[in-house]
């Protein structure tokens, strides 16, 4: 083990980060990177497709994703800017390409690290550890204020938050919001997927379903962990999603 290797491990926490790392390349993912990440004490989960990565997100949830900016199915630079929207995931870039255009549009899309390949595990490594400790230490400073009591979810428009039955704040990402309007709008009435997905974007046609699942689910467990008590957002089979808390 290298002095750099046993710095890295030196700094592993005593949860393992989890990693989704999504790359094509499935030689290069699965004899290289995911092994690579275990060893520094990484739990890795590996997708070849963004549509992958996302149905990995419905089962689970990521510290961070690894991801290469050229992909199968998607272009990497739309799928940062995705995660981005839904999520406060930690974001490391791949890519084979040595120019900065690539890297500069990767970090403006909402990337934290950008690497070239081929990517050194030690350095990948160091990076993710970096960019975690980053984003555990913003987590551990934010702080929720102005309780009240009420009885209701709610959304409140003038800030854009989604309101806890005790009145805590929930900040709201611009897509949740977006569902969110739509679903409280129906006032107790089902609401389509496809009437979702048209809110979302306007080329329905090209928006992945999975998004949309991944959205919904990542509310969902947001709201759990704030309000202790799961959000009233329910599926219905065949029909779509319907809001029922009281107004």
């Amino acid at each position: 083990m290298t002095d750099q290797t046993s710095k890295v491990a030196a700094r592993t926490p005593a949860r393992a980060w989890r990693i989704g790392v999504l790359e094509d390349d499935a030689q290069l993912r699965e004899g290289i990177i995911l092994p690579g990440l275990r060893y520094f004490g990484f739990e890795v989960t590996g997708a070849g497709t963004a549509s992958e990565l996302y149905r990995n997100m419905l089962r689970q949830q990521f510290d961070l994703v690894v991801l290469d900016i050229g992909l199968p199915d998607e272009d990497g630079l739309s799928v940062v800017q995705h995660l981005r929207e839904i999520s406060k995931l930690g974001i490391c870039m791949l890519t084979g390409n040595t120019g900065q255009e690539d890297h500069i549009r990767a970090l403006s899309n909402g990337a934290d690290a950008f690497l070239s390949k081929p990517v050194n595990i030690e350095v990948l490594a160091a990076t993710l550890h970096s960019v975690a400790r980053r984003l555990a230490q913003n987590d551990a400073a934010a702080t929720l204020h102005g309780v009240t009591e009420s009885g209701h979810w709610r959304l409140d428009t003038d800030d854009w938050c989604l309101v806890t039955p005790s009145g805590l704040p929930l900040p709201l990402t611009a897509p949740e919001r977006c569902i969110l309007r739509v679903l409280v709008a129906a006032a107790g009435e089902p609401v389509s997927r496809e009437t979702l997905i048209a809110a979302l974007t306007c080329d329905v046609y090209e928006f992945d379903p999975h998004r949309l699942e991944m959205m919904v689910h990542r509310l969902r467990r947001k709201a759990q962990e704030a309000a202790g008590q799961p959000l009233p957002l329910l599926t219905l089979r065949g029909q779509g999603y319907l809001f029922a808390s009281q107004s």
